[in-house]
């Protein structure tokens, strides 16, 4: 039987295909992989060798065991007489804490800064100028040291400054103004209406779309929402109440309080970051062309209007990518909180480390959190990168 033979080369074989994947030279980069490998397989075996000779057991096992040490605040419910995979828990709460706050405020200070430096006043041009250069050119760490100086200096509670007699700033922390839920914890309904919100603002904005009303569509939105979630709450016997702090005795009472440490890390973050924020924002305006500009200002659009319905919009597929590592790197210079007293993970991970001799094994831990967080806000941004880059291109 004859067999029809294709016209034309024949396809590469195996060996040419893993040819062409390993690259040039691939014996040579054979033995430099076997001779890693090799190499961390020596450091491994020694470090394993000295563990024991110390009395220590690599692995995980005492995550299990019984942590004999407090913490000063925790987003968890944590005692000394808990485990310490329960305090490890409790400070990747705390790093997540001051990571979502971080990037969030960092994002509105730094978008205000950025538009603030593209505006006519040539003072606060200036001024915003002045700013980011003194923030990007010294180190993070002593801007930590400068606020946490400051937040401590302030006046103790008896002397503390008030502001619309509902916000203390005092050497104690931060006091202001909570909403509570009769029965439910903050870490429960508060995620339970931040989703209802964003919901109901995409549904809201696709529905409402090219229709005009007296308020944004943000606004409205989420006004809607929050009256909706109040709505629900009472419908299910909860009681929604507001509370002011206040001075009593010798300290502030009520409302929602900040530690010292947590607000200096904070604001020290959310400073630092917006200065670079400020400059994504800013090349990503002047990203947009002149032609943009004039062709809505020939429609009789505002210069607040021209800014949000015509220029953002474009800029968000310059800026997103670089908010991206502005995110990542906030999330990792939290980090820096052991240096002024903020119980974050690396905090947490040193004092167990200290206390057990798990070392390696605090470090891995330290390792694989930042790795976790760092890949998921990275993954959350390029879907939202995604999104604003299919919205901008043309379609037939």
């Amino acid at each position: 039987m004859n067999r029809h033979l294709k016209p034309g080369p024949s396809g590469p074989g195996p060996i040419s295909r893993l040819r062409s994947w390993i690259g040039p030279l691939p014996l040579q980069q054979i033995l430099l992989f076997i001779g890693v490998l090799a190499l961390f397989a020596f450091l491994g075996v020694n470090t394993a060798d000295s563990m024991h000779r110390t009395g220590l057991t690599p692995g995980f096992a005492f995550l299990s065991h019984q942590a004999n040490f407090e913490i000063g605040e925790s987003l968890l419910s944590y005692s000394a007489g808990d485990s310490y995979a329960r305090a490890l828990s409790a400070g990747i709460a705390n790093t997540v804490k001051v990571a979502v706050f971080g990037c969030l405020f960092a994002t509105v200070l730094g978008v205000a800064l950025g538009i603030a430096r593209l505006s006519g006043n040539f003072v606060l041009a200036t001024l915003v100028h002045g700013y980011v250069e003194l923030l990007r050119n010294t180190p993070l760490l002593l801007q930590l040291f400068l606020w946490s100086a400051i937040v401590h200096a302030l006046p103790p509670p008896r002397g503390a400054y008030a502001f619309l007699d509902s916000i203390y700033l005092s050497n104690r922390g931060v006091y202001l103004p909570s909403v509570s839920i009769d029965g439910l914890p903050a870490a429960l309904w508060l995620p339970a209406v931040l989703l209802v919100v964003f919901v109901t603002h995409i549904f809201a904005r696709r529905l409402l779309a090219g229709s005009s009303s007296y308020l944004p569509k943000t606004v409205g939105s989420v006004l809607g929402a929050l009256a909706l979630s109040y709505l629900v709450l009472v419908s299910l016997g909860f009681t929604a109440s507001v509370e002011v702090p206040a001075k009593g005795g010798f300290n502030i009472r009520g409302g929602l309080s900040l530690t010292p440490e947590f607000a200096a890390l904070l604001v020290g973050l959310v400073v630092n970051a917006s200065a670079s924020i400020s400059e994504i924002v800013r090349s990503g305006i002047q990203s947009v062309t002149s032609g943009q500009w004039e062709a809505a200002r020939a429609l009789g659009l505002k210069p607040a209007q021209i800014m949000r319905l015509v220029v953002l919009p474009q800029a968000l597929r310059v800026i997103t990518p670089l908010m991206i590592s502005s995110f990542l790197d906030l999330t990792k210079n939290s980090s820096l909180a052991v240096a002024i007293g903020y119980p974050d993970l690396v905090s947490v991970a040193n004092t167990t480390a200290n206390t057990t001799g798990q070392a390696l094994e605090a470090i891995i831990i330290i390792a694989a959190v930042y790795l976790t967080i760092s890949l998921a806000v990275s993954t959350i941004m390029n879907l939202y990168n995604r999104r604003v880059v299919l919205r901008g291109e043309a379609r037939p």
